[in-house]
């Protein structure tokens, strides 16, 4: 991942991706999304985060959300989107770019969540959350750090 660029790129992939929220019973957690058609946004220092296709979202999995606000300097203005679990609310863990910059008209009607608050998987590899909170990164075992995001890494 160090040899992502910057400005970050868009990278399609058919890998097989799946979002599960916490929760429900047996099944290990309700199915929020799940495409072979995500794209992920590539950026030097930072794994991967990935995004899904709003039509492979699970219909009344997510709402738009009013709890945060962020603007990608490269992206644009993120909206933000609640999940629906079968537990409760988890409010803000997903997010989109609804009008993004020019350089990422390809993120529209694409939506990434964020993997330290829903279970997510590549191919069926569990990812893990970049460390931090504020960054969407998905790690797994093909992408080799270290990652911005951890403790003193803020002016990287």
């Amino acid at each position: 991942m160090w040899d992502y660029p910057r400005p970050p790129a868009l990278a399609p992939s058919t890998r097989r991706v799946v979002v599960r929220a916490p929760g429900g019973g047996d099944d290990g957690g309700r199915v929020v999304a799940e495409t072979a058609a995500a794209v992920r946004v590539l950026e030097t220092s930072h794994p991967p985060t990935w995004y899904v296709p709003a039509d492979a979202v699970a219909p009344g999995a997510v709402r738009r959300s009013s709890a945060r606000s962020t603007v990608c300097e490269y992206k644009g203005a993120a909206t933000y989107w609640d999940v629906l679990t079968p537990d409760g609310v988890l409010e803000a863990a997903a997010w989109s770019y609804e009008d993004p910059t020019p350089s990422f008209t390809g993120l529209t009607g694409y939506l990434a969540f964020s993997p330290a608050r829903l279970e997510c998987s590549v191919d069926g590899e569990r990812v893990r959350p970049q460390e931090g909170g504020f960054y969407g990164g998905w790690v797994t075992d093909d992408v080799v750090g270290p990652f911005k995001g951890a403790p003193g890494t803020l002016g990287w």
